[in-house]
């Protein structure tokens, strides 16, 4: 089939990139579109790749503050037409999947979330602490842009959802049905579980604000219990503010290190609201089990009382509560890893090439057994 790829920026490396970087392992003869790429921000094997930047590339200083075009996203996918190709698969948190295609083209949509900006403004905002005049903005821009986006969603052929959750989203607010396909983690090699076990908890994060580390680091304190937090962040001084002497603040750690790091914990906490979350599963396949948020992502990932156990109010009271009943012993390690291998890539791989591959078949067996219009 002649495939492209759509994908919102490149300019900076996080979960969509992942997914964007198996996608084109699996397509490597399809061409990446995107409204805009900075390839001196992004890992040097996407110089390979075949990437083509809508205009948007050429506004200034867009590489380092893309935010700051919000508005004008929409319209630069809406003008991109790829009727010309059999199938397109857009990988989308923002607005490509708005690309335009012909009455033969496959439109499949890989969701990550419902544009957040549009549709949940105050939960991003929070998230990132803008101003107060960004926010305002922000505000008027979503409303204006909600029409355009449910407008865009009814061009997408196929959704696929990578949770439950952003497949109740996805019901909300485009009216769309969609078959779930989780995310790829890289499971079946580089986790595995260790004889070993340390007396300490983990989290393994970025050190922001809507990661709700807080809620682990005073529990923790106020327990006495140990605590290792792997990541960097803006958050990290008040973080640090908060924390008592069982906690401790490991910085960056290399990806070499970080499977011993998972595998010797007693667990790992989890304690934000997610799509999906990647690190819960790399922690029970290293034979680790979870103590999550109740919501989200979690509530696909983690099996209460067979992989982990939520706590249910985002409260340092309630996590308290839920770290007071964890009993380690209660966790088979082969239990757990047999768990995560579902979310291996491998099962991304079949699952994603498989879902395009039938539903290009069923939209040409359509076309095939549709009688062309009389002429008038």
């Amino acid at each position: 089939m002649k495939l492209a790829l759509v994908h919102d920026w490149l300019n900076q490396n996080g979960g969509a990139e992942d997914v964007l970087e198996h996608l084109v392992n699996y397509y490597p003869a399809a061409p990446v579109y995107t409204s805009m790429y900075a390839p001196d921000l992004m890992p040097d094997s996407y110089r390979a790749w075949d990437i083509r930047p809508t205009w948007m590339n050429r506004l200034p200083g867009i590489h380092h503050h893309h935010q700051r075009y919000l508005p004008l996203y929409p319209l630069a996918f809406d003008r991109l037409d790829l009727s010309g190709y059999e199938v397109v698969l857009s990988n989308k948190s923002g607005f490509c999947h708005g690309i335009k295609t012909g009455p033969d083209t496959l439109h499949v949509c890989y969701c990550l979330t419902p544009t957040r900006y549009i549709w949940d403004p105050n939960s991003y905002l929070d998230r990132e602490n803008f101003g107060a005049s960004v926010r305002l903005a922000a505000q008027i821009v979503a409303r204006l842009y909600r029409r355009w986006d449910y407008t865009a969603a009814q061009r997408v052929d196929h959704f696929i959802a990578i949770s439950r959750e952003i497949q109740a989203r996805i019901r909300r607010f485009y009216g769309r049905e969609s078959t779930v396909i989780y995310p790829p983690v890289e499971v079946a090699e580089r986790f595995t579980p260790s004889d070993v076990t340390e007396d300490y908890f983990l989290i393994v994060s970025r050190l922001i604000p809507y990661k709700r580390i807080d809620l682990a680091v005073q529990a923790c304190t106020q327990l006495g219990l140990p605590l290792l937090i792997s990541g960097q962040g803006r958050d990290r001084e008040r973080l640090e503010a908060l924390a008592g002497p069982t906690v401790q603040f490991l910085g960056y750690v290399p990806d070499e290190d970080l499977p011993n790091l998972f595998a010797r914990c007693r667990a790992f906490i989890f304690p934000g609201l997610e799509d999906f979350g990647i690190t819960p599963i790399q922690a029970q396949a290293a034979g680790r089990p979870v103590i999550a948020f109740r919501g989200g992502g979690a509530l696909d990932t983690v099996i209460e009382g067979t992989t982990g156990q939520f706590f249910d109010e985002p409260t340092v009271e309630s996590l308290v509560q839920a770290l007071k009943h964890f009993d380690a012993a209660r966790y088979d390690p082969a239990t757990l890893r047999a768990h995560a291998m579902q979310f291996d890539s491998a099962v991304f791989e079949k699952a994603i090439t498989n879902t395009v591959a039938q539903a290009w078949d069923r939209q040409r067996q359509t076309a095939l057994s549709t009688p062309p219009t009389a002429a008038l």
